[in-house]
């Protein structure tokens, strides 16, 4: 039998429950993702009045982790700079969700202090079934399951004959089409009026490859994608 390998943990997010004052920490593997917001969907949730249901995302890119406004009412702040876009974080950063404060840090040194009583994210493994977990407008904190191979997206109506349907009157109809193709989700625009995009890059008709907790945008309406 092969030892059990264990996941290369190299950062940690800690932060303090706003209604017991208890102190949480996230720690997070090499390719993790983690979602923040009120909802009790999230990797981290914190109920605080000024936090909204999906808030924001941590992912890790390209060998290092960012952090992503996914459309949150009240902004992100990192080190007090309200963000625009993904932010790159390097330990000793502060995190605020205009109210609430969380704090990153690299671990190399605290791993195996620390891994005994806490929560590990490590990278995500697809197994077909991912689902988009709607981040802002009138559906914000809904999770649609993709169930599918071939899934259109599209504005909601009365005669709408797409699986996704949307509350966004910006949203085309129909508006983008996602595909499960040699083992990854690909997300196509389908000539929509206001576009597709993720992680705030166009999408065409050639389609985007999707990635565990990527942004993606249907016109008005933000959408984080999670692996199954």
């Amino acid at each position: 039998m092969r030892p059990e390998t264990k996941p290369l943990i190299i950062a940690k997010i800690v932060w303090e429950d706003p209604q017991s004052g208890k102190m949480n920490e996230l720690l997070l593997a090499e390719g993790a993702t983690a979602t923040i917001g009120r909802s009790e969907e999230n990797d981290i949730a914190i109920k605080e009045q000024h936090v909204s249901r999906q808030h924001a995302v941590v992912q890790y890119r390209d060998g290092l982790f960012t952090i992503s406004d996914t459309g949150s009412i009240n902004g992100v702040y990192v080190n007090d700079i309200k963000i625009s876009e993904a932010f790159p974080l390097s330990s000793g950063d502060v995190i605020r969700l205009f109210v609430p404060v969380l704090y990153f840090a690299s671990v190399f040194s605290e791993v195996e202090r620390s891994i005994e009583n806490s929560t590990i994210i490590t990278a995500a493994i697809s197994t077909g079934k991912g689902r988009l977990v709607i981040s802002n407008g009138a559906q914000e904190g809904e999770s649609i399951p993709l169930l599918r191979d071939r899934i259109t997206v599209g504005r909601a109506t009365s005669q709408a004959n797409w699986e996704v349907c949307l509350q966004d009157g910006s949203v085309s109809r129909p508006h983008a089409r996602l595909e499960w193709v040699d083992g990854v989700w690909i997300v196509r625009d389908l000539g929509s009026s206001n576009g597709t995009t993720v992680n705030r890059l166009p999408v065409n008709e050639k389609g985007r490859v999707l990635r565990d907790g990527d942004i993606v945008t249907f016109g008005s309406t933000m959408a984080v994608f999670r692996v199954g």
